[in-house]
């Protein structure tokens, strides 16, 4: 059986009406575990027939709870074990026939059981070439299109971090729209300027001779990396004039 999702501000009031949800209140039930889901993810996630919600005859989405159910399944499946969507609409559609479906391994995955060095250990998990491949569904072309323009660059040893999974699932999304690889090019070299300014912030602290000042750095740099993030995201959203609740 599917994990449901945590309740969320609106969520009783509307099981308790209709059993159907608008998708504000989804949006508002998903973020208690789910912060960063939007709208636009959850329409995407339509569109690619993760979930089918009902339509009212003025054609708004109502989600029933076994959507959200769903919903919260397939970010799950996103987040703790890297898959790319195809392989998660094939592996619930193979659970809801009943069939026997083991989940579908990629990479070093994380689980909600481990500790937090263990955690810690997984956001530098590293998977193959033909991993990645597999994980993000594209081709070797499009592979070395995406490297040629330093979106995804492997390691030494020629694997890839976990978060190349990430990297590859949203370039592949925003190719959808009609965004190339070369369009992005902005977007790295604007995502290593934030880096840079905040390994400025932070070097003092990594170059301490205290043990806990250096733990203190890989906090501090956490934080910073999650605070440019949000900024960055509230400027994208300023600069085209468009609100997301």
């Amino acid at each position: 059986m599917l994990q449901t999702p945590s309740g969320g501000a609106g969520s009783g009031t509307a099981a308790r009406d209709s059993g159907l949800m608008s998708i504000g209140t989804v949006l508002n039930v998903l973020r208690d575990e789910f912060p960063e889901v939007t709208i636009s993810k959850i329409r995407f996630l339509e569109s690619e027939g993760l979930i089918e919600p009902q339509r009212t005859p003025s054609g708004y989405r109502k989600f029933s709870p076994r959507d959200v159910e769903r919903l919260g399944h397939v970010l799950r499946m996103q987040r703790d074990h890297y898959l790319p969507l195809k392989v998660i609409r094939e592996h619930l559609d193979a659970m809801e026939r009943g069939e026997a479906a083991p989940l579908p391994v990629v990479g070093r995955q994380r689980s909600g059981d481990d500790g937090p060095e263990e955690a810690e250990r997984s956001t530098v998990a590293r998977i193959g070439r033909g991993e990645l491949l597999a994980a993000a569904d594209i081709d070797e072309a499009e592979l070395r299109e995406w490297e040629s323009y330093g979106l995804l660059t492997p390691l030494a040893d020629g694997v890839y971090d976990a978060e190349a999974v990430t990297v590859a699932a949203l370039v592949a999304e925003l190719g959808r729209f009609g965004i190339e690889p070369r369009h992005l090019r902005v977007m790295k070299a604007a995502a290593e300027r934030e880096a840079g300014l905040v390994d400025q912030v932070v070097a003092p602290l990594k170059r301490h001779r205290n043990p806990q000042t250096r733990t203190l750095a890989e906090t501090r740099t956490k934080e910073l990396a999650a605070l440019t993030m949000k900024l960055h995201s509230a400027l994208v959203k300023a600069a085209l004039g468009v609100r997301v609740p």
